[in-house]
């Protein structure tokens, strides 16, 4: 807790903006950046950990590196709907390549990364970066220069702006498709369902993209019979020179199973693989050749409970609610688990696999699920949301099927066709009143 509106002991450059009714304060400290929230108006601050998707807090490193942290931070109301959006450093400046700026944007919910905005190769030269947007006009001021001299330039961001609003409207349509199906919205970070493209499974909100190993499309999301074949999603990640964190120690991960048959032995079927990249910890779903559920944390015993049967769907949920890790099959408890994970930092590594994901190298996996329609949210959900998604999602795969027979593709990029799809729909509900 701070107070009088003063940065902690040893942190600088404070970035200030006003999200939902508080002040948010992102500052550069020893260990890495930190966030602070008000909602006094600044007279006192606290810490807080994943209130900004994308912003990596408290580095573990003694020298904190200054790679990949946020250089600016604003709020701003695009296409009538309130959004941050915040450049992020591509690597450190000791080493030997192109230095870059990248633009992502975030309600919050979802976190779409824009792309590179500056590129610059002279090692020597420090780079300070912030972000305007006026008059439906987004603009950079850059610094750029080193201890004897420096250069003031303003550049506009034009395609980039027209990047946001496209992904922007796909955000409205898609939470206008939810909520028409009477799913909640609220907390919805990415929805993996009928979209799909050269070997990705695509997120519909245009931001968390899963890697298909050897599936075969099916409606909805993939068949997993192969030898080997998974899908795997990672949400909080390092990759190709971007850091990005869409989760905290809260969420929910919902998906919908088939066991198409009876395996040779403990087959996983889902595992969430958390914490650092050093010391990870993994809690698993599994299903057995005696036709029962498994579940348990990597180093720890597992524990069978309930049964399963060949060729029928479960909705399978796994949710993180601060240390504690459970499972649910049909809405149902399966199991609980302790996560031996701290609150101090955001989580450094958050992967989910659905199948077989390579965790055993030269060891061939048995995979015998169909994986569909896939919903995570960055909170807990209660007992009833979990079982209204379960009645809910029945609607959402007769409107796939609705599609195969001819209408138009629901998730296509950007929302194309989704508007005649809504339509489609509300014809389909008053029939069947």
């Amino acid at each position: 807790m701070l107070s009088n509106g003063t940065s902690p002991e040893g942190c600088s450059n404070p970035r200030i903006t006003e999200w939902e009714g508080s002040l948010l304060m992102l500052v550069d400290c020893k260990d890495g950046q930190r966030v602070y929230e008000s909602r006094d108006m600044g007279t006192t601050w606290t810490g807080t950990i994943g209130t900004l998707p994308g912003v990596w807090t408290k580095s573990k490193s003694i020298i904190w590196d200054v790679s990949l942290h946020v250089d600016s931070l604003i709020t701003a109301t695009i296409e009538e709907r309130k959004v941050m959006l915040y450049s992020q450093r591509g690597h450190a400046l000791r080493e030997e390549k192109d230095a870059a700026l990248y633009l992502w944007v975030t309600d919050n919910n979802h976190s779409f990364y824009v792309g590179p905005i500056v590129m610059d190769n002279d090692k020597d030269w420090e780079l300070a970066s912030t972000l305007l947007y006026s008059d439906g006009k987004l603009h950079l001021l850059q610094r750029r220069g080193d201890y004897e001299s420096s250069v003031m330039s303003l550049s506009r961001l034009t395609e980039e702006l027209s990047t946001i609003k496209s992904v922007l409207s796909t955000w409205v349509q898609k939470d206008i498709f939810f909520s028409n199906l009477s799913i909640p919205t609220a907390g919805l970070v990415a929805v993996l369902s009928d979209a799909a493209n050269n070997g990705m499974w695509s997120d519909e909100y245009l931001c968390l993209n899963a890697t298909v190993m050897k599936g075969k499309k099916a409606r909805g999301g993939f068949r997993l019979t192969e030898p080997n074949s998974g899908v795997s999603w990672s949400v909080n990640t390092r990759d190709e020179n971007v850091r990005h964190v869409s989760l905290s120690h809260n969420f929910t991960l919902m998906a919908w199973v088939t066991i198409e048959e009876i395996p040779s032995g403990n087959t996983p079927l889902l595992t969430a693989t958390l914490g650092d990249t050093k010391s990870p910890y993994t809690v698993g779903l599994s299903y057995t050749a005696d036709k029962t559920w498994e579940t348990g944390l990597k180093g720890k015993k597992t524990t069978q409970s309930g049964s399963w049967e060949p060729k029928k769907e479960y909705q399978v949920t796994l949710m993180l609610q601060g240390k504690n890790a459970s499972v649910y099959i049909d809405d149902k408890l399966l199991g609980e688990e302790e996560v031996p994970l701290t609150g101090e930092r955001p989580l450094e590594l958050v992967r989910f696999c659905f199948g077989a994901c390579g965790e055993k190298e030269g060891h061939e996996q048995e995979s015998h699920v169909t994986v569909t329609n896939v919903f995570l949210y960055n909170r807990p959900m209660n007992p009833t949301e979990v079982s209204v998604i379960k009645d809910k999602v029945h609607m959402l795969k007769k409107v796939l099927k609705l599609q195969v027979e001819g209408a138009p593709k629901p998730f296509a990029p950007a929302g194309s066709g989704l508007l005649p799809l809504l339509l489609l729909l509300g014809l389909w509900v008053f029939a069947a009143v």
